[in-house]
């Protein structure tokens, strides 16, 4: 059978990595809680944050303003949970994406992973 994934290219790629990476997430039984019961995210609101976010660091593109660190000073997250959300998020792009943009994201997520466990270890410390 041929390899039918392509790389990222389109917002339309965006949406649908986020979506699916997302998915993963809620069915997740270390990170679930965090999103979920402790930060009770609003998926509809935060869906669309993450879109521009991503479209924003690969394709700069859009109008993503924020800061994305901010939100996560008060998660009760550990090494474990951020080498989980590499993990999935690693495992997503491999099952739907293949390609330059596709490796960078996953390098830009674990360099984004590496510096928000490295502030928070300090901050928490």
């Amino acid at each position: 059978m041929p390899n039918s994934k392509e790389d990222l290219l389109t917002e339309s790629d965006i949406k649908l990595m986020v979506d699916t990476f997302y998915e993963k997430v809620n069915k997740d039984d270390i990170l679930s809680y965090v999103f979920n019961d402790f930060a009770k995210v609003n998926w509809e609101t935060h869906l669309p944050k993450m879109y521009g976010f991503w479209n924003k660091v690969l394709f700069a593109k859009g109008d993503y303003k924020g800061n994305p660190f901010q939100k996560h000073i008060p998660l009760p997250v550990k090494k474990e949970h951020f080498d989980r959300w590499i993990a999935l998020f690693e495992e997503n792009m491999d099952e739907h994406f293949t390609g330059e943009i596709a490796e960078d994201a996953k390098l830009r997520a674990k360099s984004i992973a590496h510096i928000f466990h490295s502030k928070l270890s300090f901050i928490h410390s």
